[in-house]
């Protein structure tokens, strides 16, 4: 995938700070009610347990943590639209990680309590210009976090379908960061003007070659609520089953995104 030419958008970093920050409390909350029985129940990842996602998440947020210990790179070489692409071909290192974290820290609790704290503290010394070496290249901490967003956002839908009636609030703007970032990210893997992917109320994006629609009711829409989307964007639906499911509407000859999904694994 070629590095994206420009960012779409812009993503206000105070508000991106407090999304991780909000969400992330959220699956504390969430966590910390959870019954041994309940931690061992399978996930829809492999052979992850609830256990291991939950570690996962922390993993996630620790990211942070990992990168700033890092020297700062000279010059930043990626933009955040790069970093979507850059998360295929790791999920056996990332898997092995997960699980030695998940031995490593069997109170799950004390384990998100600490990320909590200590990234509140890290964001308070550090300035959101500051690079970071990340997955994808170095791109500042202000992006890194919105990447953020879309790790604790896809990794609260997993742990709400692991475990029924678990009940996981999603921060707004947690969610509109996320959404808004893969939706972007289909722009970019399927580059035209002639399909309106529609994900309201955060995201409207034109993608797919073909003649490009100008004005009026476009002839190529597809239109879908949050959390298909982003399940759709990150494998966790197919296609073919969200549309049979009336999940997402799709109308024109080239409204069929199928074949560009998933963006991220």
């Amino acid at each position: 995938m070629p590095p994206a030419k420009k960012r779409p958008r812009t993503y206000d970093p105070a508000k991106t700070r407090a999304a991780v920050l909000a969400q992330l409390g959220h699956v504390r909350e969430a966590v910390a009610g959870l019954t041994p029985e309940q931690l061992a129940l399978p996930t829809r990842l492999g052979e992850w347990t609830v256990r291991d996602l939950v570690a996962h998440i922390g993993m996630a947020v620790t990211a942070v943590h990992r990168a700033l210990d890092q020297p700062e790179p000279a010059k930043a070489d990626a933009v955040l639209l790069d970093w979507p692409f850059g998360t295929f071909g790791n999920s056996a290192a990332i898997a092995d990680f997960t699980r030695r974290l998940a031995a490593d820290h069997p109170d799950l609790d004390a384990y998100l309590a600490d990320a909590d704290g200590s990234l509140r503290a890290l964001l308070d010394a550090h300035p959101g210009t500051r690079l970071l070496a990340t997955s994808a290249g170095a791109m500042s901490l202000d992006d890194y976090l919105v990447t953020r967003t879309v790790e604790l956002v896809v990794h609260t839908d997993d742990l709400a379908a692991a475990v029924p009636g678990l009940g996981i609030p999603y921060d707004r703007q947690a969610l509109a960061a996320c959404t808004r970032l893969l939706a972007d990210a289909l722009a970019v893997k399927a580059p035209g003007g002639s399909t309106e992917v529609r994900v309201p109320p955060y995201a409207v994006v034109q993608c797919v070659e073909g003649p490009r629609h100008t004005r009026g009711t476009p002839p190529n829409v597809v239109e879908t609520d949050p959390l298909t989307w982003i399940r759709l964007a990150t494998g966790r639906t197919r296609w073919q089953e969200a549309v049979a499911d009336a999940k997402v509407s799709a109308s024109g000859e080239r409204a069929d995104i199928g074949p560009y999904l998933p963006l991220m694994s």
